[in-house]
């Protein structure tokens, strides 16, 4: 009898336990640093600090190593758990919390060994692939020699790729013989680093793959795609055997040149950290992780944010990087208005990413992705998530992977 998916392991509460005490110390700063402001206020100062005479700190200072102690005790316990999820089935709702949670705060969970934090990974039915000849034999005793690689989006898992019943690497199995394996990865951490560890994980599987490889894929969808590019750039960069292998690339809602929704949230910061009592609430802000900073202007390389601040109002000086040589790419840009060219379709798009972002259009001829007119095309009455589901979609990607342009 197979063992049954476990909701919740001894490996999440002791991460959600270590998560919880970091959010009580980053509260008890943010209040800290609220309650100091109002002290320095000019003809408040000298009451305030006749009043405390130095005592607040030594409150706040014991307050948070309290905190750090109880965490270190946390931490010492998770560390001792050699169970962790990837080890055993899991349910789909936990999957789809976890990655979601690794979208937000997915850089401070691994930079604090959080037992939560996602590494990269293959996957086929939410389980580990070993990235070696007998192992794939053994997860693929039909393997063909068409290849489909499916990267997720922000804050999304591998298994979400199944929506409202249907799933396009299954499809594409189905209708045209390809075997599809799916890429679970830290959507939280620098696009860059994503795209690095992808271009590392491509070249593992493509050279232990058990059939020779005829024809090679890869489809993004969303911050998937972002992750796609960047690790043809570094693939390209190391001199990698998948790149002259990669034939074709499909791009679903990527925002090649960034989500408006981030820049909203920046501004936000800006705004709140110039008002004295709200400077502290600013803080609150900062809690996305660097995958959704990245999302700004769609940030692909390691000097895109290297050295800078990535909270900072910054105008876009990211690198260029252009589509990858001798790949055929195609890009699917989504809107929920009924038709193309209305303003909806040009303000809205999918309702996170839109339509000029989606097809690679920019201002600056030195940034523009040059699709060819015949490989984008955008999806009416479409939101952003539909691009898993809907029927219209997956005909016009297998079109394209099938040669039909």
């Amino acid at each position: 009898m197979s063992a049954k998916p476990a909701a919740f392991s001894l490996s999440d509460a002791l991460g959600l336990g270590r998560l919880a005490i970091d959010a009580a110390d980053g509260l008890t700063a943010l209040v800290e640093h609220m309650h100091t402001s109002i002290l320095e206020t000019p003809g408040i100062a000298p009451i305030g600090q006749g009043m405390t005479g130095g005592v607040t700190q030594l409150v706040y200072r014991g307050v948070r190593g309290a905190i750090r102690l109880t965490g270190a005790g946390v931490g010492g316990a998770a560390a001792l758990v050699s169970l962790r999820a990837d080890d055993r089935p899991t349910s789909r709702r936990r999957e789809v919390a976890v990655a979601a949670l690794n979208g937000v705060v997915g850089d401070h969970l691994a930079e604090t060994g959080n037992p939560l934090a996602l590494t990269m990974r293959l996957r086929r039915d939410g389980r580990a692939l070993a990235l070696d000849g007998h192992a794939l034999a053994q997860a693929f005793p039909d393997a063909t020699g068409k290849l489909a690689v499916l990267a997720h989006g922000l804050c999304m898992s591998d298994l979400q790729w199944t929506r409202a019943n249907h799933d396009h690497g299954a499809a594409l199995a189905r209708d045209l013989g390809y075997t599809p394996v799916y890429l679970s990865y830290n959507s939280g951490l620098h696009i860059s680093v994503n795209g690095r560890a992808f271009a590392q994980t491509l070249e593992a599987l493509v050279a232990a793959w058990p059939v020779e490889i005829e024809d090679f894929v890869v489809i993004g969808h969303s911050m998937g795609g972002l992750v796609a590019r960047s690790a043809c750039a570094y693939g390209e960069e190391g001199k990698h055997q998948w790149r002259q292998k990669l034939r074709k690339l499909v791009f679903l809602g990527t925002p090649h040149h960034g989500a408006p929704l981030e820049r909203i949230g920046n501004w936000v910061d800006v705004i709140l950290g110039r008002t004295p009592y709200a400077a502290a609430f600013g803080k609150l802000g900062k809690v996305r992780s660097s995958g959704v900073t990245d999302l700004r202007y769609g940030n692909l390389m390691d000097e895109d944010w290297r050295g800078r601040d990535r909270f900072a109002r910054d105008p876009d000086a990211r690198r260029s990087v252009p589509l990858p040589e001798g790949v055929a790419c195609y890009a699917v840009a989504a809107t929920t208005a009924t038709s193309v060219g209305s303003l909806k379709e040009r303000l809205i798009g999918d309702g996170l990413v839109p339509v000029a972002s989606a097809l690679g259009r920019h201002s600056d001829p030195a940034r523009a992705l040059d699709f060819p007119a015949g490989r984008r095309w955008i999806a009416c009455e479409t939101g952003h998530l539909d691009l898993l589901s809907r029927r219209n979609v997956y005909e016009r990607i297998a079109g394209w992977i099938a040669g039909k342009e």
